[in-house]
């Protein structure tokens, strides 16, 4: 466990109390209990109506109500502090909402061994009489592995006084069910057409479990927050907590490391280490930056909502757990996404300047309670139609809360229909990395919003970081844009340092030097890397050389030496040539030869076959003497 110093404890708890000290000096508001009706319908003696604490975790019903039968565990299990052995059912196989007594754990420990047990809603007992609390989550590394359970909660609970938990009791007691009815129907206001709402958050995403639910839902939500605000069906804002350093302790390391603007606006350290690593002061700054993303985003051009692509980007990409939570990495954001650089500059102002910051100021003032609003003093919370929402931060549960906040039949149709579809990648390519001239894009639309993802296209895999480069990678990548490498033309002859054989990476090819991204000719005549044999004269060329020798003598580049043709070696030259034609001429003579006697052994057989149809006449013509022919 981290040790915090006492020097930092003492100037929080300082800052905290001064804070306190103007909430309850300017605002009677405090910590507003949320609160929603429950009725007793059955037995009808026992018919009575009580509010109830909404739960801050669970997903609360909220525009709706559930009607049940009560069970309450029998023995050990009275209290919910350990799993329980069984399923709970009804007799009438209605939900069950199982009666559990307050104490000796936390109360998200035992919704959650009720949910695992098969209740619908969990109603917990007060065990001493009091006005309603707000059943809240255990700090963090308390509460037997938080993270393992909060976010699985997906049932409603609720805190009864302990007399109104004493008449259910009484009612059990009887041979019939009884049936209560829990109803969230006018738990969220809805006086008109349009929900306003807001976010309390911070940038710093070091603080544990509740950082990790703040940025899941700021992913999650987007999608529908954008949608809600393009149709004009929500007005969105953000907020973000400032502290205030007191006049003694301006001077302080803890002040200096924690604030801006000369003390007026501070930030826990994000490690609680002033020492080492980020800063409060850091968190301030880039809280102010992304208050200014929204103010001029909604001011320059009407468009708010894209407060939310900035806050997840930079969420995704400059995130302390990365080190790389900086102004540069927030820009670079920025620019992807066309927003404005200059305005948000000037409206963020100087941070060491020792005058007032009119954003922070009124953050400041925001953070203070008012009216059906209690105080903002956790993060995040969440505001609709001035009161906090309890209840998980998700979502599908948040989505529901908000469409309450409608008058009823004039909701928009995002909450009637559950399955929700935006193409973000069609404005601004999503602020991903595109190639206009092959029309590649790294932006993937999904449900809950676009991502930057280095694509595979026509074969290709492309690979990087989405959002500032992808470059192609594996077998054919030479095909597309030369895998973005080095590649130049000169005379209608191409070289390239892309290679099909090579999956990755660019080489500079023979006859030039670099990294492969930018090659030029080596000058292999300077550098005396070839032609160096007496008497050769050498000449560079683009990708290689040209090299003569002096005389008429011929160069052999493999042997980097020259023949002289007018001494031996021309006598080399000729006894080659004469060797040539030697076997020339003795394949032309057996050429001769063999057709000679081909056509004397063809003639023989003709005579042959000839002498087997006329052997008399051959005869006589050998035996007797030419005669005078009477007939003349």
């Amino acid at each position: 466990m981290m040790m915090v110093p006492l020097p930092l404890i003492r100037f929080t708890a300082v800052i905290l109390f001064i804070v306190a000290t103007a909430s309850i000096r300017r605002s009677l508001a405090g910590f507003v209990v949320e609160k929603n009706g429950i009725a007793v319908l059955e037995p009808e003696q026992f018919r009575v109506r009580h509010d109830s604490a909404i739960a801050n975790f669970g997903v609360p019903n909220y525009g709706g109500s559930l009607t049940g039968v009560v069970i309450q565990p029998e023995g050990k299990g009275v209290k919910g502090c350990s799993p329980f052995d069984t399923k709970f059912k009804s007799r009438s196989s209605r939900p069950v909402i199982l009666l559990i007594d307050r104490g000796d754990c936390f109360f998200a420990v035992k919704v959650w061994h009720g949910q695992n047990a098969g209740a619908a809603a969990i109603l917990v007992v007060d065990n001493i009489n009091e006005h309603l609390i707000t059943m809240d989550t255990p700090e963090e590394g308390k509460g037997g592995g938080e993270q393992q359970y909060i976010q699985k909660i997906t049932i409603p609970s609720a805190l009864v006084n302990k007399a109104f938990g004493q008449s259910i009791k009484e009612a059990l007691k009887g041979s019939e069910e009884v049936v209560v009815k829990m109803d969230w129907t006018e738990s969220m206001p809805h006086p008109d057409q349009i929900v306003e709402y807001e976010l309390w958050s911070s940038s710093n995403d070091e603080c544990g479990v509740r950082c990790d639910e703040q940025i899941n839902f700021l992913k999650n939500f987007k999608g529908r927050a954008q949608i809600l605000e393009r149709g004009g069906y929500t007005h969105f804002t953000p907020h973000y907590i400032t502290w205030y350093c007191p006049e003694a302790f301006l001077l302080t390391k803890q002040c200096m490391s924690q604030c801006i603007n000369h003390g007026r606006y501070c930030a826990p350290d994000p490690n609680q280490d002033i020492s080492s690593g980020y800063d409060g002061k850091d968190v301030v700054v880039e809280n102010l930056r992304q208050l200014c993303v929204f103010k001029v985003a909604k001011e320059d051009g009407n468009q708010p909502w894209k407060w939310w692509d900035f806050v997840t980007d930079f969420h995704l990409r400059c995130s302390m757990k990365d080190n790389k939570y900086s102004k540069d990495c927030a820009e670079e954001v920025l620019k992807s996404l066309a927003l404005p650089l200059d305005k948000i500059k000037e409206c963020m102002g100087d941070p060491n300047a020792d005058v007032d910051n009119a954003l922070l100021k009124a953050e400041q003032d925001r953070q203070v309670g008012n009216g059906s609003r209690g105080d903002v003093t956790i993060l995040p919370t969440l505001v609709i139609n001035n009161v906090q929402y309890r209840g998980l931060l998700e979502g599908s549960a948040v989505l529901k809360a908000i469409c309450a906040g409608f008058k009823e039949a004039e909701e928009p149709s995002i909450c009637l229909n559950r399955e929700i579809q935006t193409n973000e990648c069609l404005e601004g390519n999503g602020g991903c990395w595109q190639d206009l001239k092959s029309n590649i894009t790294a932006c993937k639309d999904t449900y809950r919003g676009r991502i930057c993802e280095c694509p595979t296209s026509n074969g290709v895999q492309y690979s990087g970081d989405g959002y500032t480069s992808c470059h192609p990678i594996g077998p054919a990548r030479c095909a597309v844009n030369n895998g973005g490498c080095w590649v130049e033309t000169r005379d209608g002859y191409t070289i390239s340092a892309c290679s099909d054989f090579e999956l990755k990476g660019c080489h500079s090819p023979f006859g030039f030097e670099g990294d492969g991204y930018t090659c030029k000719d080596i000058d292999e005549c300077k550098e005396r890397l070839s032609c160096q044999c007496e008497g050769c004269s050498c000449e560079n060329t683009w990708g290689g050389y040209d090299c003569k020798c002096n005389g008429g003598r011929l160069y052999m580049s493999s042997e980097d030496i020259c023949f002289d043709t007018n001494r031996a070696g021309f006598g080399w030259v000729m006894m080659i040539c004469m060797v040539v034609l030697g076997v020339v001429g003795v394949g032309v003579s057996g050429f001769v030869l063999y057709r000679n006697r081909l056509k004397s052994y063809m003639d023989s057989e003709i005579m042959s076959i000839m002498s087997q149809y006329m052997p008399l006449e051959n005869q006589q013509i050998e035996a007797q003497p030419l005669r005078q022919n009477p007939s003349i």
